[in-house]
């Protein structure tokens, strides 16, 4: 099992005056990724969020682009595209480039997000993201495989031939993956024949645990005739040397989840399907306390207990974490140690 380096940007309004310089932090995460290559991460992974609501990073195509530029061997990966939000040809044509300036090294991720703000400034229907979202992929696979092809579907039609370029370097195309936080993505996913990431938290409540997730996944993709289905998780991290650290760090965590509240929908009865789910996090998070922050949340404590942690994930099948360390404020200097902290006492237990 491999790691990869992840990061959503937060820094939501409700950090109030510890809410970082946007530009500064960009310039960190830019460092800590190319860090990550030096350390022997397998990959970044750069998020698009909009106008400063939670992340603050809208154009992950442009930021890998320049990353790839300054490194040599690391994979590049967006976590995640919003794809509802873009035209598909726009985004096959983007990493498609992505794939040629950075030789091959492309991994592409796509979802539906959860943060209605996000698609109301843009004047996206929130309650199409499901239908715009399997149509786009539709597109987008069709775009990176054929030369000159026509569409005609709900959203997009291309009634008139149309090549998109660069063609990939990659053949035929970029490993696709799907951030699934539901069971309906889950499936659609397998139907199709493409590659999942989750969520512990999501994971454990559409399916009980990662594990149980990932065998319902290959096991819809297999009866689909996909035998070559991966799947990735992401994890939030941090090795620690005592309870009192690891503490700390789980109380870091909350705060973060904390913060995001107000992307997620309060109301079960008028939330989209797809994240539902959503309000009942958001009730538990209102009375959650740290010590009551388990490991389907986060990997912590001292080596041993994040090795044990992330073997359960390597059982389930999982084939790469990507691991989110500058969660909740945490400094540029001290998310760099961190991940030569996990380069050097965790990473060498796994193959």
């Amino acid at each position: 099992m491999k790691f990869g380096y992840f990061t959503l940007t937060d820094n939501p309004p409700a950090y109030g005056a510890d809410r970082r310089n946007s530009n500064q932090f960009l310039r960190e995460v830019l460092r800590e990724c190319q860090v990550a290559e030096e350390l022997g991460y397998e990959s970044a992974w750069v998020p698009e969020h909009h106008f400063g609501l939670f992340g603050c990073l809208p154009a992950p195509a442009v930021f890998l682009s320049h990353l790839a530029a300054q490194t040599s061997r690391i994979k590049l990966a967006p976590a995640t595209v919003l794809l509802p939000c873009h035209h598909p040809l726009r985004v096959a044509e983007d990493f498609a480039l992505l794939d040629l300036l950075s030789q091959g090294r492309t991994v592409f991720s796509a979802g539906r997000g959860y943060d209605k703000r996000e698609y109301d400034a843009l004047a996206i229907p929130f309650e199409e993201s499901r239908d715009r979202f399997a149509e786009g992929l539709d597109l987008l696979r069709i775009a990176w495989t054929q030369e000159e092809f026509t569409y005609h579907g709900r959203f997009y039609d291309l009634p008139e031939p149309v090549t998109c370029l660069p063609r990939p370097v990659q053949h035929p195309h970029p490993p696709i993956y799907v951030a699934c936080f539901s069971r309906p993505t889950v499936e659609m996913a397998a139907d199709k024949g493409f590659h999942t990431l989750f969520a512990p938290f999501a994971a454990a409540m559409m399916f009980g645990s990662v594990g149980e997730a990932v065998q319902t996944y290959k096991g819809l993709a297999a009866e689909a005739g996909h035998s070559e289905a991966r799947a990735k998780c992401s994890y939030f991290v941090n090795v620690v040397d005592s309870p009192a650290e690891a503490l700390q760090t789980k109380a870091r965590l909350l705060r973060y989840l904390k913060s995001v509240l107000p992307a997620f929908p309060a109301d079960r009865d008028s939330a989209p399907p797809h994240i539902a789910y959503f309000a009942d996090i958001v009730e538990r998070l209102q009375s959650m306390q740290p010590e009551q922050v388990g490991e389907r949340s986060i990997v912590t404590g001292d080596p041993e207990a994040c090795i044990a942690t992330l073997k359960k994930c390597e059982a389930a099948g999982i084939e790469e974490v990507i691991l989110y360390f500058n969660f909740g404020h945490f400094s540029h200097q001290d998310t760099l140690r961190s991940m030569e902290r996990f380069a050097r006492d965790v990473m060498p237990h796994f193959s």
